[in-house]
């Protein structure tokens, strides 16, 4: 692995909730360079990898996902319009709570030459505690946002319940 110690920090917490990195040889074809997808697993090409944090952006992909649908990941058994425009935003919030638990700088994962040049614009969103999607996370069990955590007596949102939906 590369010595890069948020990358190493990263790479720990995601083998630790359950979710594989494995380091292979990948062509250039990938959505994101030097990152692949595939049932329960991301694969990295550290050579290729452009951008450290987006390892915490695809675990998110996996971490929103039901547990069927991870298997298949990265698979001709996936569904074609997976992922969808929730599942996406779903992402990006599981990815903001990871790098705030991780302690690493928000743009780590939010950085300039991602999300189609909308990231100072998340990054805005999230640290003033706007979560777009976070109705989503609720719904599958991984957080509370405020309202409900102070019923439940719970933290909330960006601490997580669990960091992969069941």
């Amino acid at each position: 692995m590369v010595e890069n110690p948020e990358l190493q920090k990263t790479v720990r917490f995601l083998e630790g909730i359950g979710i594989a990195i494995i380091e292979k040889r990948l062509d250039d074809s990938t959505f994101l360079p030097g990152l692949a997808l595939g049932p329960g697993t991301i694969y990295v090409d550290y050579e290729k990898l452009k951008y450290p944090g987006d390892l915490l952006h695809e675990a998110g992909h996996l971490a929103v996902t039901t547990p069927a649908e991870r298997n298949v990941a990265g698979t001709e058994q996936m569904a074609p319009e997976w992922p969808t425009q929730g599942d996406e935003i779903a992402a990006m919030l599981w990815s903001f709570a990871a790098v705030k638990h991780l302690e690493l700088p928000v743009d780590f994962v939010f950085h300039p030459n991602g999300y189609k040049d909308n990231s100072e614009w998340l990054i805005s969103n999230f640290s003033s505690e706007n979560y777009i999607g976070l109705p989503l996370l609720e719904w599958a069990g991984l957080t509370y946002g405020k309202e409900r955590a102070i019923k439940e007596g719970k933290e909330a949102f960006p601490i997580m319940e669990k960091w992969l939906r069941e």
